[in-house]
């Protein structure tokens, strides 16, 4: 690639806030249940929180905070249990709701946390350019409810800047975000969860207090920390959401670090992973979903909606009941975290959930089997020639099989835990570079097959299998053209599949999730490297979720030349 596609591709930030967009005009719309044809607005095909038909209670959190100055990032709010209905709760429901002005101004990063416990992260849309953006998000966080049992101090962090942004973005920066939270508690009514008895946040403390979320800025650095924990642990797990920035923004287009000239792309490969630890020991594996955020490569990709979990990260839950009686010995142990071929940097966090056993308060126990190695062995191969054209493929894969078995001796009788998992990834990339193109076509799956068994003194095994696949397709291409123009197509295919069956205590027991999104685009450059506009944008979704319980959902949504044109009758379910 020659320096003039160095420059479309590092201007492309710049150029791509200053063009105006359609019109639309300004309408409040819930995630799910609002979708304006004809519109703009940040839409997603997601469903709503399935609730109980009693009336909640509801703790607004705040209202109508704003985030307008670097100095606004993290801002604090009190929390108080409701009083009108108490624990245990059958289900408790986060919600928030974000506006921006019309304007300009980047993608952001919001997180919300609970006595440094991290109950909601995701990213924010791109502004609409002439209407005030609205959308809501919203998760079931029942498994949290050991933390709603008293009354702490809340921190939303949403850094933003406007006239404070280092020039040249102080002169045109103007987006400015108003968020608004709240919980609703819907009581048991017989109909009791089973919710975790303990809820800890993994913390990274710093001379100012604790970061949140933490960062992990190289593959040595790590969310760790160091707990004394109940000696009654029966089960235990680990929530982690590793959210990559910076260098690590685009990890899925990066390649072996000696092509990373030559291919105009990131170093590192395009493969992360996050390991878990406890004591130091090799625990559990998390994937890395490659979210894309709303101003990633193209920022009219997403218009009106945006990539697959972009808005609301989904946590993916390591199981560390293996290493349940370990931790009951009554010593401090450290839990943590980290990111494989971190190339700077992630923002993460972790949620420790423990289940008690409340007819003891010591167990015993141990590991019996640990298979999993400490890192995993990515293969890289490359075969790329060059002379008047860069052409070839980079390719890397990863495949780790582990088991972890343990057991603890409980107050009714011995527990011995297994999981057992196959992790398979696989980043391929296609390269033809000259002076005149650009062309990089990446094609990654990220596939984990889990199985946990457990064995209980004089009862049959529970088994549960759940699998996961997050495949990624992302073609580019840039042409530079005869009057001189530069055109860039960008097409991205994403997905989010999950699998869980297993036979129960009295049943067996079948749920899925099959979220998937296409999106395409063409930007146009004039020779100075003046945004010209968009064309051919158009992006769908489809989200799909059903199970043994009989409730299914099934919602399609479409847009074209950046407006909302299509929503399926499945997207409003009737009771």
């Amino acid at each position: 690639m020659n320096a003039q596609f160095r420059r479309v591709r590092g201007l492309l930030v710049i150029g791509i806030f200053i063009l105006c967009v359609v019109c639309s005009s300004s309408v409040t719309f819930g995630q799910s249940t609002n979708r304006q044809i004809g519109t703009q607005l940040t839409v997603t095909a997601d469903p709503v929180v399935s609730r109980p038909h009693a009336k909640p209670c509801s703790v607004e959190l705040f209202t109508n905070y704003q985030f307008a100055f670097f100095s606004d990032t993290t801002q604090n709010f009190p929390f108080t249990p409701p009083a009108g209905c108490p624990g245990p709760w059958s289900k408790v429901v986060f919600e928030a709701d974000f506006s921006e002005n019309a304007g300009v101004q980047f993608d952001r990063t919001a997180s919300m946390f609970l006595g440094n416990t991290n109950i909601y992260f995701g990213t924010t849309p791109e502004p609409l350019t002439n209407a005030t953006n609205t959308w809501h998000v919203e998760r079931e966080v029942t498994d949290y409810s050991a933390l709603f049992s008293a009354p702490q101090e809340g921190t939303i962090v949403l850094g933003n800047c406007t006239t404070d942004c280092p020039a040249p973005y102080n002169t045109f920066l103007n987006g400015v975000f108003t968020v608004s939270a709240r919980l609703q508690f819907y009581p048991a009514q017989g109909r009791r969860s089973d919710a975790p008895d303990v809820v800890l946040p993994l913390v990274q403390p710093t001379t100012g207090g604790f970061n949140l979320p933490a960062y992990v800025f190289t593959p040595t650095d790590q969310l760790a920390t160091t707990f004394t924990l109940p000696r009654n642990v029966e089960r235990a797990y680990l929530d982690v959401v590793p959210e990559a920035q910076s260098g690590d923004e685009f990890w899925y287009t990066c390649v072996p670090t000696a092509l990373s000239s030559e291919l105009f792309s990131c170093g590192g490969t395009g493969f992360r992973e996050t390991e878990v630890s406890v004591d130091g020991q090799p625990a559990g594996v998390a994937p890395v979903s490659p979210w894309i955020y709303t101003g990633g490569i193209d920022p009219y990709l997403w218009f009106a909606n945006p990539g697959i979990q972009t808005l609301d990260f989904d946590p993916y839950r390591v199981d560390l009941t293996p290493f349940a009686g370990l931790l009951d010995d009554g010593s401090p142990h450290t839990i943590a975290l980290s990111i494989f071929n971190d190339n700077s940097y992630f923002a993460v966090t972790g949620t420790l959930l423990l289940f008690l056993d409340h007819n003891s308060t010591a167990l015993s126990g141990g590991i019996t089997k640990n298979t999993l190695a400490a890192a995993p062995s990515p293969g890289v191969t490359e075969n790329i020639t060059t002379g008047s054209a860069t052409t070839g493929t980079v390719n890397v894969t990863s495949n780790r099989s582990y088991t972890i078995s343990g057991y603890v001796r409980t107050s009714h009788g011995r527990v011995s835990t297994t999981v057992s998992q196959h992790l398979h990834f696989a980043n391929s990339q296609f390269f033809n570079i000259t002076s005149t193109l650009y062309v990089q076509n990446i094609n990654q799956s990220t596939d984990v097959a889990s199985t946990t068994s457990v064995v209980r003194s004089d009862e049959r095994p529970v088994t549960t299998v759940r699998n996961f696949h997050f495949p990624l397709v992302v073609d580019i291409s840039q042409v530079s053209e005869s009057n001189g123009n530069t055109s860039l197509t960008t097409t991205a295919r994403q997905a989010y599949e999950v699998q869980s069956f297993g036979n129960g205590d009295d049943a067996g027991f079948l749920s899925f999730v099959r979220n998937s999104g296409q999106h395409q685009d063409t930007l146009e450059f004039d020779p100075n490297f003046n945004l010209l506009g968009n064309s051919n944008q158009s992006a769908s979704q489809q989200y799909q979720s059903g199970g043994s319980d009989g409730q299914f959902y099934d919602c399609q949504i479409a847009v074209k030349n950046n407006a909302l044109t299509k929503v399926s009758p499945g997207c409003n379910p009737k009771d």
